[in-house]
């Protein structure tokens, strides 16, 4: 007989992979995938259907200031160039988690700004983003 696991994945459980790199100094990553849908009328007061029209894929990365820089740095002065790829894993195998990975292809940063206020023992950039696809795999 199967058994279900209920096991929530945490923080710690999280890996993420941008531009073939692992990064290590994220602090949040945030991504939706997101579809056009209109209702339409005919006859009566009450909807006949709903059309599906296009799809959008969008998110933020949350980064240390050094990873930040380090795409700075890759992107040849600014991020803004850049186009990549990332995959979020949650699980630890060698835990005998089950390993579930979105792969987020063709991101394109739309911002790069950097803020820092008096007391900030580091620096959090929030790189919001747009992308061709995700991929979940369970």
């Amino acid at each position: 007989m199967p058994t279900f696991n209920s096991r929530e994945y945490e923080w710690a459980d999280l890996t993420l992979v941008l531009g073939g790199k692992d990064i290590t100094g994220f602090r949040g990553i945030k991504y939706t995938e997101k579809v056009e849908r209109e209702v339409i009328y005919g006859k009566g007061r009450n909807p006949h259907a709903i059309q599906t029209g296009n799809k959008s894929y969008d998110g933020e990365i949350t980064l240390l200031q050094s990873e930040y820089e380090a795409l700075v740095k890759s992107g040849k002065g600014s991020i803004l160039s850049l186009s990549l790829d990332a995959v979020v894993a949650y699980g630890n195998p060698l835990n005998g988690d089950a390993l579930i990975t979105d792969r987020i292809e063709g991101i394109r940063f739309s911002e790069g700004s950097k803020e820092i206020k008096q007391g900030a023992k580091f620096m959090e950039v929030k790189l919001p983003f747009v992308a061709l696809n995700i991929k979940n795999r369970a």
